[in-house]
């Protein structure tokens, strides 16, 4: 076993105009006051990080990597949710999801697709340029507007939604797979990889490709009515990232998991920041553990209710309290008698 790397921040919920939110060196300077260890980089802020020349240039790499390491921290992954979201977008998105990508691209959803295979492709030649394992993203999605079966949906509409997203994919894990880098799906309710049946229905159509991985985050979980737990002993072997994030869920007769169009405060499930919630992180970081998990406890801050500065003070004493030191011996090593087989064979009556 190996004990979790961490306390590390994704930087997405809190990158900004003013300090020290502003730019890598300054956020850099501020968690690592926290007491965090490591960052998971947001490649669609700019003042973060240049993708495409992280991608082109060892040199540039290295500086990024200079700036996070100057504060004692690492970067745990490059993050491209945004991206990611749009290698495969339904029409019924196509307007919301635009501005993820590049004015030039918007109306038109072939280049944005394009632009988005290609910026995954740079992300894949950035990470290698870091040094980095694993990479957090997301599917997209072209099934997510048919989830719920009404009206029936026609044969094989599903199927053929799959056999789409694992061909716009296999080409980009193919070269994360040269790179050395694992692709890390986070499953998400709006991607078509939202549960581990859809992941499964995924990776059966890239072949068990073994950079086909996720990236697990409970809080996703606990919405959905999902057992978090179960799923680590399902998928341990898969699980390359982990968001550390928290979610609470009160139905009433009023609205359940679909939260009747309501605001974050307002519906039954909604995240919460680490500690309010009903996430057992404690048990998470056991699980995890034993399963021998060799990666970062990374905070994923969103909360409808607590300030973000305040969410991410606490988020790292909490998770720095959740990391299990693991043990070198076994603790009734103490009244171990040593081995031997001849008394092995009296004791069991075969002497």
């Amino acid at each position: 076993m190996r004990t979790i790397k961490g306390p590390a921040i994704f930087l997405a919920q809190f990158a900004g105009d003013a300090a020290p939110f502003d730019n890598l060196d300054n956020i850099c300077r501020w968690a690592a006051g926290l007491g965090y260890k490591g960052v998971q980089i947001p490649t669609w802020v700019s003042s973060f990080i240049d993708l495409e020349k992280a991608a082109n240039s060892k040199a540039y790499a290295d500086e990024i990597k200079g700036i996070v390491n100057s504060h004692g921290l690492e970067i745990t992954e490059l993050s491209t949710h945004l991206q990611g979201q749009l290698v495969a977008v339904h029409p019924a998105y196509d307007t919301a999801f635009d501005g993820f990508a590049p004015a030039s691209v918007h109306g038109n959803p072939k280049a944005r697709q394009e632009w988005a295979v290609q910026t995954m492709m740079n992300a894949a030649k950035a990470s290698q340029n870091l040094g980095l394992k694993g990479h957090a993203t997301f599917s997209g999605a072209l099934a997510w507007p048919y989830l719920y079966p009404w009206p029936q949906r026609p044969a094989g509409l599903v199927e053929e939604a799959f056999d789409e997203l694992a061909r716009r994919w296999t080409p980009i894990l193919n070269a994360f797979d040269e790179a050395g880098v694992d692709v890390c799906y986070e499953i998400h309710p709006g991607e078509d990889l939202h549960d581990g049946i859809s992941y499964e229905m995924f990776l059966e159509r890239v072949n068990n490709h073994p950079r086909a991985n996720l990236l697990y985050d409970p809080s996703h979980f606990v919405l959905q009515q999902l057992d978090y737990l179960d799923y680590i002993d399902i998928y341990h072997e898969r699980i390359r990232a982990f968001h550390v994030k928290d979610a609470e869920f009160n139905p009433t007769g009023r609205q359940g998991v679909y939260g009747g169009f309501q605001s974050w405060v307002n519906r039954a499930g909604r995240f919460r920041s680490i500690g309010d919630g009903q996430v057992d992180f404690p048990a998470i970081f056991s699980k995890l553990t034993a399963h021998d998990f060799d990666g970062w406890a990374v905070l994923e801050w969103e909360c409808a209710l607590k300030h973000p500065e305040d969410g991410a003070r606490e988020g790292a004493e909490l998770i720095q309290s959740y990391i299990i030191r693991v043990t070198e011996k076994a603790f009734d090593d103490f009244a171990g008698a040593g081995t031997d087989q001849a008394a092995n064979r009296k004791m069991l009556g075969l002497s």
